[in-house]
Parts: structure tokens; C-alpha cells; sequence
């Protein structure tokens, strides 16, 4: 009598990291191909591994200027791993099941529910076409406003290329640039006093970064705050806030540096810039090995805090960050409910809150302390690297390519685990763990 095989059932947190590595693998040795390479110089295999995990993380961070080491298909390969990336794994799965026929599952909705952080499985459709009409809008009408830059500048081609590439780049925040004509990794710094190519830069940034579901709700209610869900009103005011105060707390920390001998247009223009990238774009249009300590300190920050969930962004999440600020001032004043807007939170969504920033500072802190007892590197340049690769952000103060290739390696996995999700990391590696039997109460002293 022949013995059945079970069958091995991956969890949706498995599947979207699963499909994450295998994407990341195949766009690494893509990358290694001699066509992709200017001069047929290839990348190691771990250079390339570094390249594709930033790519399809959307983080940023090269070890090669892209303009400099990459031929037109390499580029090409890059983009559409940033806007895989961007979009999410199953997102684009369920395009293809779309687009050829195919009936989509159960199981697949709620797949593609998990990647982007939402909670109705009833109209996971609705939901797939909103973010590919919306991404196709918003990525377009940034291509034909870059265009209008790019084009005179470069040739109606190589400008089209350029606007293409920089706003799926931009709305993804993926932070690759292909300014390295210029000068290999000066990014935007060309453009710093250019309205037209920041202010479309950065409108593309908070949009991918404002995440799916705050999109709907806009759309289907239109300027009806009131009518908005819990989650939107957070982002959108919350986005606003971090949007208006890094702005002015960028200003006060470089307006005697950075921001120096600039117009007063000039430096509100380029602390804007600053305040909406490292939520988490990855572009820059000052140079940011210059920075003073506090300008630093607010980038990482910024690049702690991050975008929303279910968006093109990473950090630590927006709702993250509000949801442990309002429980903390639930309990200076003595509350047991935390809540806001007229809403009380659920106390498992606090709980999963403290969690997220528990985890992401241990990790954030571990991979800070391997790069530092490897090399000597000054703290606030390998905090600084470590925060932009664990929030998928891409900004640097040029130590990227010195690190060793065991930091390196540092580095792919926290900026995977960034783009994943940490969490979704962790449930994924213990979810074979058996349950345990609860254990009595005991009560400790704390703080």
C-alpha cells in the first residue's frame, strides 16, 4: 500500500519572502552578464547580489555608480527589478494571472493582502487595480514632467530614458539615479536648485510612500477627510507633519552649512528635498558626507520612521512610529485606551507595534556594531549606512564602497529583511514553533 506524501503548504509570510530571494538571485546573475556591463566588466557575483537586493529592496545603495558600470540592458534589468520590488511580488504574480486569463485563488488574494498590508480579502481585484492604474498614472505623468527637463538636456531619447528610469525610480523610492554622466554618485546634486525636477521628485516619493490603501480612500471619497479610514487619516496627517517639520529642522541644523550662500528659495527648496528622501527615496541633492551631527541625526530619523505600510517605502512604518507615541501619551495621562481620530486601536495592533520597533532597533543596532568592530569607520557615517539599508533608503555618506565584503553581506540581509518586513521575517522562521502552555502571572518592576 503505497504511503501518501504530504504535501508541504508554505505560509503567505514564507511565499512573499521566498519569492523576494528568487527574484533578488535571478536579477544578481542577470546583472553578471557580460552585455549588462560597460566594457564587459562584470561585478563579482557579490557585487551583483549587493546591486540586485538593493534593486528589488528598493534601497539605493551601489557599489558601482549605475551610469558607470552598467550598459542600457543592465539599467533595463535594474528598473524592472525596482518596480517589482516596488510594486510587491505577488502584485505582480497576480498581473500576469490577469493578463493571462487565469482564475486567481483564495490563496493568492490573500498573498497578495499580505504583501501589501491590507485586511479585506472581498475585493482583493478592486484593490490590484487601483495600484496598477494608479502606479501607470503616477509614474507617467512623473516621466512626462521629468521629460520636460531631461529632453532638452539630453536628447529627446536619452531624455525620455532618463525621465522614465528616474520616476519609476522615484514613486518605487528606489533611489538609483543615472547621473553618473556627470559625476559617478552625485545623484540629484546637479539639480539642487532645479523647482521643476525636486518638487516632481519629491511629489512622487510621498505618493509611493503614502501606500496603497490611503489611495483608495482618497479616490473614493475625494476631499472628504471625515469619511476616511482610521489608517488614512494617520498617514496623510502624519506624512504632512513629518513633511512641514523636517523641512524646518533640516533648515535650522544646515542653514549654516549645507544651506549656505544659497537664495532663501534655494535652501527651502533643497531642505524640502531633504525632508521627503529620506522617507525613503534614496535621492540627495546635497552632499551628505558634509553634514553637520544634527543633520544627521534627523536623516536617521527620517530613515527610522520611514513610509507607510503596504507603500513603495520601508522604514519601521509611519503607523508604527504614531501608534507607540500615542500609547505612550495614553499612559502619561493615565489612559487604558489608546486611540485617536474618535477611534479606540486594537490592542493587538499595539502590541505588534512595540514588537515591530523592538525588533527593528535590534537589528538595526547588531548590523551598526558588526561594521564598526570590522572597520573603523567614524559612528555616525556606519549608523548612518545601517539605518538606510534596514529602511530600504539608499542614502550614504560615501563608505558604501569601502565596506569589506562581510559587511557587505551585512548589509543585503538587513536591507532584505527591511524590505520584507522584519516581522515577517521572524513569524515566517517560527511559525513551525509549537504553542506553548501558558505560564502564571508574575508581575515585575518597570521603569
Amino acid at each position: 500500500m503505497a504511503v501518501k506524501k504530504k504535501s508541504v503548504k508554505l505560509s503567505p509570510n514564507r511565499i512573499i519572502a521566498l519569492g523576494f530571494l528568487g527574484i533578488i538571485m535571478g536579477g544578481a546573475l542577470l546583472l553578471m552578464l557580460p552585455a549588462a556591463n560597460r566594457g564587459g566588466h562584470s561585478l563579482s557575483f557579490l557585487d551583483s547580489l549587493f546591486t540586485a537586493v538593493s534593486a528589488t529592496c528598493v534601497t539605493g545603495l551601489v557599489v558601482a555608480d549605475t551610469w558607470t558600470q552598467f550598459t542600457l540592458l543592465g539599467q533595463l534589468i535594474l528598473l524592472v527589478l525596482i518596480q517589482v520590488g516596488g510594486l510587491g511580488y505577488m502584485t505582480m504574480v497576480l498581473m500576469a494571472s490577469m493578463l493571462l486569463g487565469r482564475k486567481i485563488g483564495l490563496r493568492q488574494r490573500s498573498l497578495m493582502l499580505e504583501s501589501v498590508s491590507a485586511d479585506r480579502l472581498s475585493d482583493t481585484l478592486t484593490l490590484l487595480r487601483y495600484i496598477l492604474r494608479g502606479t501607470a498614472a503616477i509614474e507617467g505623468i512623473g516621466a512626462v514632467l521629468l521629460a520636460l527637463r531631461f529632453v532638452p538636456e539630453l536628447g529627446l531619447l536619452r531624455g525620455l530614458w532618463y525621465a522614465v528610469f528616474h520616476s519609476v525610480s522615484a514613486f518605487c523610492n528606489a533611489g538609483f539615479d543615472l547621473m553618473g554622466f556627470r559625476e559617478p554618485y552625485s545623484s540629484l546634486t546637479y539639480y539642487v536648485r532645479d523647482p521643476l525636477v525636486n518638487l516632481t521628485v519629491c511629489a512622487l516619493v510621498l505618493l509611493g510612500g503614502l501606500g496603497f490603501l490611503v489611495w483608495r480612500d482618497v479616490w473614493e471619497k475625494g476631499p472628504r477627510f471625515r469619511r476616511y479610514s482610521l489608517h488614512a487619516k494617520i498617514m496623510l496627517t502624519a506624512t504632512a507633519a513629518l513633511t512641514a517639520g523636517g523641512t524646518l529642522l533640516f533648515w535650522l541644523a544646515e542653514r549654516g552649512n549645507l544651506l549656505a550662500g544659497m537664495s532663501p528659495a534655494g535652501q527651502a527648496l533643497a531642505a524640502l528635498f531633504q525632508a521627503v528622501s529620506p522617507r525613503t527615496a534614496g535621492f540627495n541633492t546635497v552632499d551628505l558626507a558634509s553634514l553637520t551631527s544634527g543633520g544627521g541625526l534627523l536623516t536617521i530619523v527620517l530613515m527610522f520612521i520611514g513610509a507607510g505600510p503596504g507603500s513603495t517605502g520601508g522604514g519601521v512604518k509611519v503607523t508604527t512610529v504614531v501608534v507607540c507615541l500615542l500609547t505612550l501619551a495614553a499612559y502619561i495621562r493615565g489612559r487604558r485606551e489608546v486611540g485617536t481620530f474618535n477611534r479606540r486601536l486594537d490592542e493587538g495592533q499595539i502590541h505588534r507595534a512595540a514588537a515591530g520597533v523592538t525588533l527593528y532597533m535590534v537589528l538595526a543596532l547588531s548590523g551598526g556594531f558588526l561594521i564598526l568592530a570590522t572597520q573603523p569607520f567614524p559612528l555616525q557615517d556606519a549608523l548612518f549606512e545601517v539605518f538606510s539599508a534596514m529602511s530600504t533608503v539608499g542614502l550614504s555618506t560615501g563608505i558604501t564602497r569601502d565596506l569589506s565584503p562581510l559587511n557587505r553581506a551585512v548589509l543585503i540581509v538587513m536591507m532584505y529583511c527591511g524590505r520584507v518586513g522584519s516581522l515577517t521575517m521572524m513569524m515566517a522562521l517560527a511559525e513551525r514553533l509549537p504553542p506553548r502552555v501558558k505560564d502564571p502571572v508574575e508581575h515585575i518592576t518597570i521603569g
